[in-house]
């Protein structure tokens, strides 16, 4: 089964991949190897995680405060957001916001 980014999913990784190469040289890139990891293990084993909502699933990278929260469909494995965990915005107001921006997804 093949993985899609959301684009607002992939702006959210580029923004992080920049803050954290900010930070410090080569931070950035670390966390993108985190997270093709936490995509290669959600490709293998997509239901590995416990549902965060009635039809999302949520997978913790290994070593930054980062999840990747997808959708396992029919064809493809859609993820909707790779998610700063110690924001400070509730779980709860970050998947409104989601669903606002992209209708078509169903969160429960």
């Amino acid at each position: 089964m093949q993985i899609r980014l959301l684009e607002i999913a992939q702006i959210e990784l580029d923004d992080s991949i920049e803050y954290y190469n900010s930070e410090s040289d080569g931070l950035g890139n670390e966390l993108l190897v985190d997270v093709l990891h936490a995509l290669d293990r959600i490709k293998n084993f997509p239901k590995a995680w416990h549902p965060f909502t009635e039809t999302t699933r949520r997978c913790q990278l290994r070593r930054f405060p980062y999840g990747i929260i997808y959708q396992i469909l029919d064809t493809e494995i859609l993820v909707i957001a790779v998610a700063n965990l110690h924001r400070k915005m509730g779980t709860a107001t970050y998947l409104s916001m989601k669903i606002g921006r992209c209708p078509h997804l169903h969160f429960h």
